[in-house]
């Protein structure tokens, strides 16, 4: 309790007292004083309630019976003592604060909890030291990389714990740079002449530490919160905190801990950076969140960079050491974090040594690549090397942890599920598939890192590993690949006719863009394909070559006439060999079917060819919602060059599965190609339109304009995009589809959406479209500035080469409506996280 005695008066006066405009009678009065549990609560407590301040002294022992008044003001309460002798102010915060109480089971006692909702839990129990080190080294799971590296890691230490390894490794004469990795709160309690770390629990999973915490709170300034919180909750019970060490048996739980003062309490800060006033080796100390699962995002990898731009012994400047430091890391366990942060170690240590030197696990058998790590390590320079430089330092730190052999342990328990059942809240089968999918990623996050070294390593990182990563925006391509959507017989979808083309053409939503050789429709049956080809081919158009690409990346077949969407190629003979009713969904009614003719989309286009010598069929799998990929753009524009080249009044047929979202896209793609070819039209006025989103309707958004100032003739790159859209869409007015327009209507909706997991997908559906757009913008540009060359250049490469320079991809990676909101607010702001979201059909496990 903090006083402030504020002056003596004389034991006689007997006037009136004015505080802050609020009189106090020296007149005696009663004060009730009771223990802060039982004047508030009573005995009929419930599991969790709010301790409130009924007043002062029902919630503060004060220490002197005798008090005679006690003033309320908008500071603090002041008390005078009987006799006006001695007046102090209560300054604790406590009086202000509505702290919450509860326990964690019905046989348990009741106490404050921190934050309003945690229990504190003692961090790491006995049966987690696996390498039983605790005695010998005072850490838990303390071991070094195997090799001659100095880099070690431990689980979490206590304070003489961490003292002890510190002093180990100064007697061998290394310099040390220590880093936590963990990102959750620890705090350290004085108990039994040492601090032993707690972290704070929920009461739902005792085992579990918090994790995914706001960014905006820095885990350092939430344990000095929480220090604070349990120096008043032991204020308020006699210096005496409830914490608990058993929570599989909960014997002789909860223990008390004394706490009469701050210093009681120590906060990760403390605990680590105060020896390196004593120990002269121990250099540098820093904090590095890294995940339990997963890859770490670009921002982690760039803290790590800096940790290697601030440590003179890590570099490769001309006042580098000759001797490697020791690099020490900790998580709570010290296996999967630790583990991760001992490789990008070992990676380091490579590109100090240098590639002669790099360090060599013992041999052992190889295992099938993944598609997408083969796909990675194609396109990386000497990406053979830099892959086997991971493998070996994921072999050199497997003695707790092989993050490589998880990914193949975790594929083979998901290959393996008979019938589903659910483990942790989720599917076995969706469980295991994210722990393979984490796996997989973090091993591509390492190996790009590794080529990332190799690169910047030497040019002393003259960009960081978030800027490294928008120039090789194709990494996230590959990223979006590794998705593992479930193949299987699945719904039918039929596309709802809306241009009413079914009558006359046999196809579903057909139509041509005014003037232009490009026709648009929903997904064909055989007979649908054929009456379109018959009208293209007529009299009235004698079209004798055709391009027909069918831009659906869902698996398709033809079953008893009617299109099925989602259904696996290589089921097609065992459909027609299991003769038995199958159920689907036809017009959102479950209906049971037995297939007697099946044929896949190319068989289709097969039948059709005898006839029409001039038909030419693509399959250019195009992303539902999203832009297309940059190798998408080079197939469209390739298959339009040649069919030119072939014939220069070919006819083109784009289809999707209802032919609106991607197929507008294509036809776009194919108008703003030909009027390259062929001369562009001369183009109106920009009408003045006065309509609620005027601005965001004619594609006005903060983050076009920025790309349209970074472009050359930038706002003639946009308006000929919204020309060819506004073309384009004249065609298919009833379906209520544009571009632009459907970009500001999907966000809006978000407002309305009734659960969280719908305004995600509200705004993703939304961001999805805005990239879309700004896609076409950037292939217009492509097709302006390249076509001196005849495009030899491929987009994917211009993107790649000029564009990514220029920073079109750092304007990609934080993509989002400025004007509503901050993007940094969401993850599916970034390339990674709002890319992986494509629902990719491509496995990435051995073919």
């Amino acid at each position: 309790m903090t006083r402030a005695p504020l002056g003596r008066w004389n034991e006689q006066l007997n006037v009136s007292l004015w505080s802050m405009g609020t009189t106090a009678s020296a007149a005696p009065q009663p004060v009730s004083v009771a223990s802060p549990l039982e004047s508030v609560h009573g005995n009929a407590m419930a599991d969790s309630k709010q301790s409130l301040c009924m007043s002062p002294f029902q919630t503060v022992n004060i220490h002197n019976n005798k008090a005679k008044s006690i003033i309320t003001n908008k500071v603090a309460p002041v008390v005078i003592t009987y006799n006006c002798r001695q007046e102090f102010q209560i300054h604790d915060d406590i009086l202000k604060t509505n702290y919450k109480v509860g326990r964690i089971s019905d046989t348990l006692p009741e106490h404050y909890l921190v934050q309003g909702e945690y229990f504190m839990v003692q961090d790491v129990y006995s049966k987690a030291d696996v390498l039983n080190t605790t005695g010998s080294y005072g850490v838990p799971n303390f071991r070094q990389v195997k090799g001659s590296y100095p880099l070690y890691g431990m689980g979490q230490p206590s304070l003489t714990g961490f003292k002890q390894v510190l002093q180990r490794l100064q007697a061998q004469g290394q310099e040390v740079i220590f880093v936590c990795v963990r990102e959750e709160p620890v705090v350290f309690l004085h108990k039994d002449n040492d601090f032993v770390p707690y972290t704070p629990r929920r009461k739902e999973n005792l085992h579990e530490n918090l994790h995914d915490l706001e960014k905006e709170e820095r885990v350092e300034s939430l344990e000095l919160t929480i220090r604070k919180e349990l120096h008043d909750f032991a204020k308020l019970n006699e210096n005496v905190f409830y914490v608990y060490n058993d929570i599989e048996f909960f014997k002789d739980e909860p223990q008390k801990i004394s706490i009469t003062c701050e210093e009681d309490i120590h906060v990760t800060e403390e605990v680590y950076k105060r020896p390196m006033f004593t120990m002269p080796a121990y250099r540098l100390y820093y904090r590095l969140p890294l995940p339990t699962e997963g890859a770490p995002l670009e921002e982690d990898f760039d803290a790590f960079v800096n940790i290697l731009r601030e440590s003179p012994s890590l570099s490769l400047g001309p006042g580098a050491s000759q001797k490697l430091p020791a690099l020490l890391f900790s998580c709570q366990v010290g296996v999967g974090r630790t583990n991760l942060a001992m490789i990008l170690g070992t990676l380091v240590m490579n590109r100090l040594r240098g590639d002669s030197q790099v360090e060599e696990p013992a041999a052992s058998e190889p295992r099938p690549l993944f598609q997408v790590i083969q796909s990675l390590i194609n396109k990386l320079p000497n990406g053979q090397q830099v892959m086997e430089e991971v493998d070996q330092a994921i072999a050199l730190c497997s003695e707790m942890h092989n993050i490589k052999e998880a990914i193949y342990e975790n594929k083979s328990k998901l290959e393996g599920i008979g019938e589903d059942y659910q483990i942790q809240g989720s599917s076995t089968k969706d469980y295991f598939l994210n722990r393979t999918m984490q796996s997989l990623e973090r091993y591509f996050y390492l190996i790009a890192f590794n080529a990332y070294l190799h690169e910047q390593y030497p040019l002393a990182f003259v960009s960081n590993f978030s800027q490294w990563m928008c120039c090789h925006a194709w990494l996230y391509r590959l990223l979006a690949c590794m998705d593992l959507s479930e193949l299987s017989v699945a719904d039918e979808y039929l596309a709802p006719d809306v241009l009413s083309t079914v009558k006359e053409m046999k196809a579903v939503n057909f139509r041509r863009v005014p003037k232009m050789p490009v026709y648009g429709v929903a997904q064909p049956t055989s007979e649908a394909t054929g009456a379109v080809l018959a009208h293209l081919t007529d009299e009235k158009r004698k079209h004798t070559h055709v391009l027909w690409v069918n831009l659906q990346e869902e698996l398709v077949l033809e079953g008893n006439g009617q299109i099925f969407a989602k259904l696996e190629t290589s089921l097609k003979e065992e459909i027609l060999q299991a003769q038995k009713w199958l159920e689907v969904i036809l017009e959102q009614e479950k209906q049971m079917k037995m297939f007697k003719t099946c044929l896949t989309v190319q068989e289709i286009f097969n039948q059709h060819k005898s006839s029409h010598q001039g038909l030419v069929c693509k399959r250019i799998p195009l992303p539902d919602c999203s832009a297309p990929r940059e190798e998408d753009f080079d197939k469209l524009l390739e298959g339009m060059k040649s069919s030119l080249a072939e014939d220069s009044h070919s006819a083109f047929v784009f289809n999707c599965s209802n032919g609106k979202g991607r197929t507008t896209t294509a036809m776009v793609v194919a108008v703003l190609t030909l009027w390259h070819f062929n001369g562009f039209p001369e183009f109106a006025e920009d009408e003045i339109v006065s309509v609620p989103d005027a601005k965001y309707t004619k594609g006005e958004f903060e983050i076009v304009m920025q790309l349209v100032r970074l472009l050359p003739d930038g706002h003639r790159m946009k308006r000929e995009v919204d020309t060819a859209l506004d073309t384009v869409s004249e065609t298919m007015t009833p379906m209520h589809y544009h571009l632009r327009e459907i970009i500001i209507c999907t966000y809006r909706q978000i407002k309305s959406g009734k659960t969280e997991k719908e305004c995600q997908q509200l705004l993703l559906k939304s961001l999805q479209y805005l990239e879309r757009y700004i896609y076409l913008i950037l292939f217009n540009t492509y097709l302006h500035l390249e076509k001196k060359d005849s495009w030899q250049r491929s987009f994917t490469l211009w993107m790649e080469q000029v564009a990514a320079r220029a920073g079109v991809y750092d304007i990609l990676n934080q993509l989002g409506f400025s004007e509503f909101e901050n993007p940094r607010d969401t993850p599916l702001a970034r390339l990674r996280c709002r890319w992986q979201q494509q629902n990719i059909l491509s496995l990435p496990f051995p073919l």
